[in-house]
């Protein structure tokens, strides 16, 4: 967490950070990018999207905030949404798909919180019944992890 002193919403939605910060009840939260690792998978796989947007009928907003909350703002790396394109500036639909690249610094309880968030917007018994079990590789040469994520009832993925 960035600082102890707690800001409402209101002012976090109406301030520009840069790079864009998350906000978790009344906390802003410091989100780790910058680096070239996972600049460069972020830009590939928005562009795979992107080019394939027509195709498969979606819309891929890098970092776009995502209000899974009342007092939960999360910005993922890659966001998709299906259909028509969003009216809202901030998205308050579960969006079909969100990619958080994981860094050298991120932590897997900070990613199992937000794995989280996005699992119970808008419907917490899903996320109970969805809960995912996170697996990561060991790291790479920067210190980075390749993760896994798979949903407890999937058999592909053994303890």
């Amino acid at each position: 967490m960035e600082g102890s002193t707690l800001i409402p919403v209101e002012e976090y939605l109406s301030t520009s950070y840069r790079p864009d910060r998350e906000y978790v009840d009344g906390t802003l939260v410091e989100r780790n990018v910058g680096e070239w690792d996972h600049s460069e998978l972020r830009m590939a796989l928005s562009a795979y999207l992107f080019n394939r947007r027509r195709e498969l009928n979606i819309h891929v907003l890098p970092e776009q905030r995502v209000q899974v909350k009342a007092t939960r703002f999360r910005v993922p790396d890659v966001c998709v949404v299906t259909g028509d394109e969003p009216r809202e500036q901030i998205l308050t639909s579960p969006p079909f798909l969100c990619v958080e690249i994981l860094s050298k610094d991120d932590r897997m309880s900070e990613m199992q919180e937000r794995i989280d968030d996005y699992l119970s917007f808008n419907n917490p018994k899903k996320a109970r019944k969805a809960a995912l079990r996170v697996r990561c590789d060991r790291p790479g040469r920067d210190g980075s992890r390749f993760c896994r994520a798979r949903t407890r009832e999937s058999p592909s993925m053994r303890p």
